[in-house]
Order: C-alpha cells, then sequence, then structure tokens
C-alpha cells in the first residue's frame, strides 16, 4: 500500500501589509483578470480589433463571472439562501444565525460559464458587430487561463477538496478540518491567525495534525489539467487556423474544459445540490454533460461553417 506523504497544508489567509491584508483568493482573481486581459489583447491586436471594444469586454466579463458563479451556486447549490438569508445571495456577509462579514464564499463554474455566454452574446450584437461564435472562440483561451488561477486560488483557501485518501498524492488540510473557532478552541489562543500558525509551528500542538485525515487536492487536479486546455486552444489559434472555423474552439474548449471538470469529479467531496444521497453522478457532473454534448455539437457543425 502506497502511504500519503503526510503534506500539511495550512497558509495563511494572505500577505499582511499591516493597515491591509491581500487575500491569496482575492489575489488569484486578480491575476486571472489581468493576464486575461493581457492575452485578449493580443488577441484584438491580431484580428485588427479597436482595444475600446476590449475595455467593455472586460468589463462585461467581470461582471458576468462574479454575478453568474454566484447566483449559479445558490441555484444549484443553496437554494434556501433565496428564503432563508436573500442579503448574502449579493453581498460579501450573512446575516444568519448573526451577521458576519464573509467576502464572496460560495462561487460556481458552471453559473458563471452561463452568465459569461449570456454576456457575451449581447456585447457580440451590441458592441463587437462580429458573430456570436467569433467572439466564443477567442475569448475562450483568456478564460482557460483564468480557470487554472482561481483553483490555485480554492486550494489557497483549503476548500473544494477532494474525497480522503491514503495515497501518495494525499494532503492534510488544517483549515479544513479545524475552523476558526474550532482552533481556537483546541490550542486554547485567542487569535485564530495565531493559533493556525502555532499548530505547525509548535510540537506541542503536532496530535491536532495527526488526526486529520488526508485529502485528494482536487483544485490541484483540476488547475493542471486546465494548463493544458490553455496550451491546446492557445496553439490551435496562433499555430493552425482553427479559429476560421466558428464554433470549434469553442467547442473544443467545453468539451475540454468540462470533461475535466466531469472526471475530477469523482475524487472530490460532494458540493451539495440537488444529487441526493447515493447519487450515480454528482450534481457537478449533470451540470457538466449539457456543455459536453453542446461542445461536440459545435465541433460537428463548425465544418460546415463559413470560414471568417
Amino acid at each position: 500500500m502506497i502511504h500519503a506523504l503526510n503534506i500539511v497544508w495550512n497558509p495563511s489567509e494572505g500577505i499582511d501589509l499591516g493597515f491591509f491584508m491581500i487575500r491569496y483568493y482575492s489575489l488569484m482573481w486578480i491575476v486571472a483578470f489581468g493576464l486575461g486581459f493581457y492575452f485578449m489583447k493580443k488577441i484584438f491586436i491580431h484580428e485588427g480589433e479597436s482595444l475600446e471594444k476590449l475595455d467593455s469586454l472586460f468589463f462585461y466579463t467581470i461582471i458576468a463571472t462574479m454575478l453568474g458563479a454566484r447566483l449559479g451556486h445558490v441555484i444549484f447549490y443553496q437554494p434556501e439562501l433565496f428564503k432563508e438569508d436573500f442579503l448574502s445571495v449579493f453581498l460579501p456577509i450573512r446575516t444568519q444565525p448573526e451577521f458576519e462579514f464573509t467576502g464572496f464564499a460560495g462561487l460556481a463554474s458552471h453559473g458563471a460559464a452561463i452568465a459569461i455566454i449570456i454576456a457575451i452574446f449581447y456585447f457580440s450584437k451590441k458592441v463587437m458587430k462580429r458573430p456570436f461564435l467569433w467572439v466564443l472562440d477567442r475569448v475562450v483561451i483568456p478564460i482557460s487561463l483564468g480557470a487554472i488561477f482561481i483553483r490555485f486560488g480554492n486550494f489557497m483557501n483549503s476548500e473544494i477538496l477532494g474525497k480522503s485518501t491514503d495515497s501518495s498524492l494525499g494532503i492534510k488540510f488544517v483549515q479544513d478540518e479545524y475552523n476558526p473557532y474550532e482552533i481556537v478552541r483546541e490550542t486554547g489562543i485567542a487569535n485564530y491567525r495565531e493559533a493556525y500558525k502555532a499548530v505547525t509551528t509548535n510540537s506541542e500542538f503536532a496530535p491536532l495534525i495527526e488526526q486529520i485525515t488526508p485529502k485528494h487536492p482536487a483544485q490541484l487536479y483540476e488547475a493542471v489539467c486546465y494548463v493544458i486546455v490553455f496550451a491546446i486552444l492557445f496553439f490551435l489559434y496562433w499555430k493552425t487556423n482553427a479559429s476560421q472555423k466558428q464554433g470549434f474552439l469553442f467547442g473544443l474548449f467545453l468539451i475540454l474544459l468540462w470533461s475535466v471538470r466531469f472526471m475530477v469529479e469523482f475524487v472530490k467531496e460532494s458540493q451539495g445540490g440537488f444529487e441526493g444521497t447515493n447519487p450515480i453522478l454528482s450534481t457537478g457532473q449533470w451540470l457538466s454533460i449539457p456543455f459536453i454534448l453542446i461542445g461536440i455539437y459545435l465541433i460537428y457543425r463548425s465544418r460546415s461553417n463559413k470560414k471568417v
């Protein structure tokens, strides 16, 4: 039997500037959007398009991503929030059972994907004046790149974890095992940040680490696979004539990215949703299937599309 390497993952929340904390998760979102803008700018210049239109695309994409991801999570995984804590759906807070600033916790990639497609449809008609699929074929390149950093952000936050494992890939996620209230109680250290730090630096708390069950780093599995997805799309756009077939790159993106998501779900902890107990497939897998089927259709259809 292969035993876990007992890697302990217990990062700080972010870069503490004294007067402000730059959280790693937020930083990963900034990197994702920044690099996305950079690569899309190169594409716009290559296509001879106005960079003013890129500014509009960037704005639409940010709004659609954040709003769609949040609404997607609530609709697919926590619909009860609409009735029990409506403000928490749209604001980075919760009011039940008590008021607390939570940040924007709970974002679903399926919701983001749907919202981005809707936003780009509007953008292509009203701003870009280009075919809908023309825009999608190009925007999926920076989107696939951004997905890599979002999953890294999830890893830094110790969220979207895999199932328990005794394989060499297992990681002990301290902040998943103990929330801030629990770590304070277990260590007796009032400041939860100091308590987390003490757990991995003070041998007195070694028993707390020992009882943590290693889990698959599902976020890293996805991130590594998304690197491959990005590389494939990037190569096909710049080195082949794939971008001249409307819908081909977008269809390939849907197949590759959501197939990755479908497969990783097998080792991922349940995120809840409508799957019920003892499901054949998880909620994330059921939601991925339509995207994969649409991708197959678009690639088939692209064979008869006129070159652009």
